[in-house]
């Protein structure tokens, strides 16, 4: 009796089993098409020198090595990329908790209009969001040189300065995504039991105590959570300096990231490499060089995380 038991429990748990892999092999299957295979094929082509349409050249670790000796431009693409994610990233996670902790407050009445307008840049489109941008910050007409003209100041060529372009499409990166990581940030806040709260107020423990000891803390996780997709879509920023440049400047300037490259992010770079130059075997050693910083990045946030909770 009990062997007959044992055996009908082990061909259920099989049958349990083989069920959860029949229902997530679409999704594998899927992964496989689509992402696995492409990010091998990427591998192997930038071993060539091919511009897509005539012979491949085997050419081995050439293009890695030309990257990282020889070109001057995917290094200033590296710069680039980092100074807009430092002028953008660190006050928009900050600015996120700060709203997040402020909604979440009892006395705030009508939250989620709040919610829907700090919102509303992320699910607006990109493009009209350029434009909006490159308005506000345009040469001759933009709303900002204007201002600075009334204060007697003189105008700012955001089109053609390396430092006020790069600060122009940090302030659009930092606008279009501080809703979707205040809801982040909402989402964790809102997982902190309101006893301990209660608790520290009974013990005498101020707001700005409470804030440091409990919220903090507690919510450390759900920050490195939001600086980790924060970080990966900063390194991978295009179509955010792309659309504005090319709004401000014309199609020309917008592949070269500005007159002086000033805004070439690092998929800038390799897009231009890729569609303008035609080199394909070297486009796809700078996706495979910019895969591994991202890796290094998440391996970072993750030991990082793990290291904070204990």
């Amino acid at each position: 009796m009990r062997t007959g038991q044992a055996a009908r429990r082990f061909n259920q748990r099989m049958s349990d089993h083989i069920s959860g892999y029949l229902y997530t092999l679409p999704f594998f299957a899927i992964f496989m098409v689509f992402g696995f295979y492409p990010m091998l094929y990427t591998i192997y082509i930038s071993l060539f020198k091919w511009d897509m349409l005539g012979d491949r050249t085997f050419v081995g670790l050439r293009n890695y090595r030309l990257l990282l000796t020889d070109d001057p431009l995917f290094w200033k693409s590296i710069g680039n990329t980092f100074l807009i994610w430092f002028e953008s990233v660190p006050f928009q996670i900050l600015f996120a908790i700060l709203l997040a902790v402020l909604l979440n407050q009892a006395f705030i009445k009508g939250k989620g209009v709040f919610r829907f307008f700090i919102f509303l840049p992320n699910i607006t489109s990109l493009v009209a969001v350029s434009l909006i941008f490159a308005n506000v910050f345009g040469v001759k007409y933009g709303l900002f040189n204007y201002l600075l003209t009334l204060l007697g100041l003189d105008r700012i060529d955001w089109a053609g300065d390396s430092w006020a372009t790069q600060l122009a499409v940090a302030a659009l990166v930092f606008w279009r995504y501080l809703g979707f990581h205040m809801v982040i940030q909402l989402a964790g806040l809102q997982s902190i039991p309101g006893d301990l709260y209660e608790a520290a107020t009974i013990d005498g423990a101020s707001k700005g105590q409470q804030f440091f000891r409990i919220t903090i803390p507690l919510l450390t996780p759900t920050i490195m959570f939001s600086t980790l997709i924060a970080t990966t879509g900063g390194l991978q920023l295009f179509t955010e300096p792309f659309t504005f440049m090319s709004d401000l400047s014309g199609a020309v300037a917008a592949v070269n990231g500005g007159t002086n490259n000033q805004v070439l992010t690092v998929v800038m770079y390799l897009y231009k490499t890729a569609f303008t130059d035609h080199a394909f075997g070297y486009s796809s050693a700078i996706a495979n060089l910019l895969l591994v910083i991202i890796l290094l990045f998440a391996l970072f946030n993750s030991l990082l995380v793990g290291k904070l909770r204990r």
